[in-house]
This record gives C-alpha cells, structure tokens and sequence, in this order.
C-alpha cells in the first residue's frame, strides 16, 4: 500500500515516524515552516524545507505554494524540482490544498504508472479549478468538468 500523508494541521513536535512510514509526505508552505522551523517564502526557502524533510526520512517530499505550484524531491531524484502551474484569477483559495492533496491521492491510485512531475502537474491543474469558484467542497470539480487530458 503506498501512503500519502499530509500532516494538516501541522504540529512542530509531529512524531517522526511520520516522515519514514509515509511513502509521500506533501505539506503546504505554512506546515512546513512548523515542521522545519524554516521560514518559506520563496521556491528557494521551499527547496531548504523540502531538503530538511527529506533528511528527516521522508521518501518523497512535495511542499505546495498556491499559485506558485510545488516543489518536490525525493529519494530517487534528489534535487528538488518546481513544478509550476498555471496562473487563474482566484475566487477563493481555501481547499485548495486538500482539492491538491485529493488529486494527488486519486493519481496515485488510478494512474500508479503515472510519473511522480505529471501527477503533480495534474494535481495542480485541480487545485487551480476549485480556486476558481467560491466555498471549499463545493469548488471541487467532478470528473465531468474537467479537461480529458488530465485523465
């Protein structure tokens, strides 16, 4: 079984057995200045996080920046890397995370083949619509009205 953990709301003192047992450990850029102590403001201090996570045990690390995307690393590809996403006029960004972390769930268990950058890619691509229309689970998208590439 892979896991994929998103440690929301985030505590500084977070057991770490979380980082090592979690296959994806994806938090969002205020959860990882409490985990790590490290402000993020920037790709650049999301890139120190993600490394300091990653030296915690995490397999893959994905720490997400609203509308600047995410960075990601991982054991097998050790250099982090940003992956953007695209610029929308944002009616309400709250879900946005968990709309992220939900595709990126989805992702993981429908398409398992699917390279790690492309579900990240996608997952922003939903985040991206349900910013677009107000309230939380009511701004997530079904199936039906989102574009066919992304399936």
């Amino acid at each position: 079984v892979k896991t994929l953990f998103n440690p929301a709301p985030a505590v500084a003192d977070l057991d770490p057995r979380f980082y090592t047992l979690s296959d994806v450990f994806c938090c969002n850029e205020t959860e990882a200045e409490i985990l790590t102590g490290l402000k993020v403001h920037s790709l650049a201090d999301a890139t120190r996080a993600a490394l300091l996570l990653k030296g915690k045990g995490c397999h893959v690390v994905i720490i997400t920046l609203g509308a600047e995307g995410c960075v990601m690393l991982s054991k097998t590809e050790p250099m982090p890397k940003h992956i953007p996403t695209e610029k929308v006029k944002a009616v309400d960004t709250t879900g946005a995370g968990d709309s992220f972390v939900g595709a990126l769930a989805f992702y993981l268990a429908y398409y398992p083949n699917l390279p790690l950058e492309e579900m990240l890619k996608r997952s922003n691509s939903i985040a991206a619509v349900s910013v677009q229309s107000a309230g939380t689970q009511s701004s997530y998208p079904y199936k039906k009205d989102l574009p066919l590439d992304l399936f």
